[in-house]
């Protein structure tokens, strides 16, 4: 049995889901305090130490844009994990690689436990890169919890959705799902002064600030007199990009002045009417709450 798990990894081991039921799992704790757990970042990424099964200690990168929750096959195996007898394509750049899928394991974070039903793994022998990291948490991970990113503290809080309350000057933004990815509705003004509706993928999982889709470039001719070229790379090849700036972009009241963006010449992140993704390289200048069970994102700026 396949299902078709759309991925385009923007960076190394950096991908992004783009199409994929996101796995589901029962509360294994019902918890009325906060949870928090220092992390770091690493090339850019946001890493979140766990236990697995209470013996075996990992690092798991954050990533909204995936719709499973993967480890490393070493952990796989070392686990004795159940295969589902599903599998999984994951379609890259320029190519396509298998992945399996078992039965989810215990993870322990500070004490709070979640087991996902499934999650997915690599082969032993197609692992895409070297190991930068043990896997990565996905969309059921945010469906479980209200996951909240401090990035000044380098602090990530889990809370239970029933006793959530937020507080503070903040905003907060509606959130739509393309399969499990979460989008919102933003403000860009172009080159020129014209302002323009885009919608974008919320990606935590790339280290980028904006990722402009190819289709959004050129429409809006936004690559004329932009900076250098450069490549992103992913499972299956590469792609081609030139480093940029947008004049501005708005999220609800919020405004980002010239914000980065990877303008890509070829290829997108994501497909058509959607202009790209929103990655860590500018929700880090926020305080990031993601609460999925009511469909919002909570952005209170950094002192």
């Amino acid at each position: 049995m396949a299902a078709a798990l759309f991925l385009f990894a923007l960076l190394p081991l950096s991908p992004i889901t783009r199409s994929w039921a996101a796995e589901t799992s029962p509360a294994t704790n019902a918890v009325s305090k906060p949870v928090t757990i220092p992390f770091e970042v690493r090339r850019g990424h946001v890493m979140v130490p766990a236990m697995m099964d209470a013996t075996n200690k990992l690092s798991l990168l954050l990533d909204t844009g995936y719709g499973m929750t993967m480890l490393h096959s070493d952990h796989v195996v070392a686990a004795g994990l159940k295969r589902s007898g599903r599998s999984v394509t994951i379609v890259g750049i320029a190519g396509e690689e298998q992945a399996g899928v078992y039965e989810g394991p215990s993870f322990n974070f500070q004490g709070l436990t979640w087991t996902p039903r499934r999650i997915a793994a690599f082969p032993p022998d197609n692992q895409p890169r070297p190991r930068r990291r043990d896997g990565v948490l996905g969309s059921g991970f945010f469906r479980r919890f209200v996951v909240e990113i401090n990035s000044a503290r380098k602090l990530l809080t889990l809370q239970e959705p029933e006793t959530f309350k937020h507080s503070g000057d903040v905003e907060i933004l509606p959130l739509t799902f393309k399969s499990s990815t979460p989008t919102i509705e933003t403000t860009v003004k172009l080159p020129g002064g014209k302002e323009i509706q885009a919608t974008f993928e919320i990606d935590t999982g790339c280290d980028g600030a904006l990722c402009l889709g190819s289709h959004f470039v050129k429409e809006h001719g936004l690559a004329e007199g932009a900076g250098s070229d450069g490549s992103r790379v992913g499972v299956g090849g590469g792609t081609r990009v030139r480093e940029g700036h947008l004049p501005q972009l708005r999220m609800g009241k919020l405004i980002v002045e010239k914000p980065a963006a990877n303008l890509f010449l070829e290829g997108s992140p994501v497909d058509a009417p959607l202009a790209g993704h929103i990655g860590w390289e500018l929700l880090k200048e926020f305080r990031v709450i993601f609460d999925y069970s009511r469909k919002q994102m909570i952005l209170e700026r950094r002192p």
